[in-house]
């Protein structure tokens, strides 16, 4: 077994596990001792899930690098919309066998995100390189609105084939996420509207906070950092009122207040802490305990088809860690909450997909863990060959009057420096023209090639 970072990410891993089945198993205790029934129908219990998963989705944005980000663009625009898409249509065929009821599939979209909260409570002890978080992050923090959206879209005419087999005219309440956003084409471009308002506004303000206090936000003061934190407060409640969630997730990525990004670790664990709790009183009201490993293991099973196709292009390391990402938390637990008034099951079914997803993380990340070498063990450097041996100098003397050394060219034309010499022997210099008599030692430096007029004269005057 691997130790070092390997044990570390499985211990991690562990704990993260028994932590959310620990908190869940309080919220179900909490939720059958008050009697607090089911809550899906309260506006405040709603506004409250939402503004949850707006604080993940900032908290998983903030953190992007976005110079990392650019170098994989082609790749997270087709995880975040083809690849979700393909998601929900390989999770919905699965439903579609077991289930054999159209207007549940809707619960395909429902788990087809990868939960950014649980993302980013296991990104430090995580095997992917520091360009695979980006991508995971990235994939994380785009693919839930895109997620609402889709499951926005996709509700009425859900809803519309669950009125039609039960024999039924009407519709049923369309509170939640698929109320806000609407049953018609026209709503569905407003909400987007509304968002791109959202991220004008954000926008705007921090340009006016860079333009009047500093380009450097890490240099305003602290009342400056304060307002930015409040401004950002109000913005991310204003996308959780009105279920704007691809807007406050574009702001995560420029309004960054450094005051509040040095917490932003313990406020995103904080929130998946509270997700946590709340799925733990959606269980009060009792689960589907078959449809829901059934749902698990077809979400996850999808990112591992889609996620190894999407990450071909990466290394290996990356590729399978991508592939094995596939986590759900508290954007899951919104979707179900807004689908539960229009689909009855829709809780009791996807709770215990959320707890089969995060299982099967587990255990399929521990035993990628295992097969892979530690990177704290020293590994033997590899064997190289032995250097090669020195060139032996050849000599620099004639051979004769009238010859030249045979390592040159006879005609010099390898070494500007090289003079031939005279048809004898080159007699001593006892006296120069401008001097006193050179040394031998100068006289026989005379013919060496990498010697110029300079060196000759250094020698002269050290002797």
């Amino acid at each position: 077994m691997a130790s070092g970072v390997a044990g570390r990410g499985l211990l991690g891993a562990t704990r993260h596990l028994w932590t959310l089945v620990g908190i869940i198993g309080v919220g179900w205790a909490v939720g059958a001792g008050s009697g607090t029934g089911d809550l899906s129908g309260s506006s405040l219990y709603l506004f409250f899930t939402t503004l949850l998963l707006a604080v993940g989705l900032y908290g998983s944005t903030s953190e992007i690098s976005l110079r990392e980000a650019r170098q994989d663009l082609r790749l997270l625009l087709l995880a975040v919309t083809v690849g979700v898409v393909a998601k929900a249509a390989l999770i919905a065929l699965v439903l579609w066998l077991v289930l054999d009821d159209p207007a549940y599939l809707v619960l395909a979209v429902a788990v087809a995100q990868i939960d950014p909260l649980s993302v980013a409570a296991l990104r430090d002890s995580s095997r992917l390189s520091p360009r695979g978080r980006t991508v995971l992050s990235v994939w994380a923090s785009f693919d839930d609105p895109v997620t609402v959206l889709l499951t926005a879209y996709t509700a009425p005419f859900a809803l519309r084939a669950l009125n039609d087999s039960a024999g039924t005219s009407g519709t049923s309440s369309t509170d939640g996420i698929a109320g806000a956003v609407g049953d018609d084409l026209l709503d569905y471009a407003a909400q987007l509207g509304w968002n791109a308002v959202l991220v004008a506004v954000a926008a705007a303000l921090w340009l006016l906070l860079r333009r009047t206090r500093g380009k450097d936000p890490a240099r305003w003061s602290p009342a400056t950092q304060a307002v930015a934190v409040l401004l950002l407060l109000a913005l991310v409640v204003t996308a959780g009122g009105y279920t704007l969630m691809l807007g406050v997730a574009v702001v995560g990525l420029f309004f960054r207040p450094p005051t509040l990004t040095r917490h932003l670790g313990r406020i995103s664990r904080g929130a998946y802490v509270t997700a946590a709790f709340t799925l733990g009183l959606l269980l009060v009201a009792g689960v589907d305990l078959v449809y829901g490993l059934v749902l698990g293991a077809a979400a996850y099973g999808a990112q591992i088809v889609v996620g190894s196709v999407l990450a071909r292009k990466l290394d290996r390391v990356d590729r399978v860690s991508l592939a094995l990402g596939q986590q759900n938390g508290v954007t899951a637990v919104i979707l179900a909450l807004s689908l539960q008034p229009m689909f009855p099951e829709a809780v009791a079914i996807v709770a215990p997909a959320i707890v089969t997803v995060n299982c099967l993380h587990f255990a399929a990340n521990s035993l990628w863990g295992r097969l892979q070498p530690d990177p704290d063990d020293p590994r033997p450097a590899p064997d190289r060959p032995p250097l090669p041996s020195a060139r032996p100098v050849q000599p620099d003397l004639s051979a004769g009057p009238g010859t030249v050394p045979l390592w040159k060219d006879l005609d010099g034309a390898a070494d500007p420096y090289w003079k031939e010499p005279a048809a004898g022997p080159v007699p001593l210099d006892p006296a120069g023209d401008d001097g006193p008599p050179r040394s031998a030692l100068a006289h026989l430096l005379r013919n060496v090639p990498v010697v110029d007029a300079v060196a000759l004269d250094a020698v002269g005057e050290t002797d």
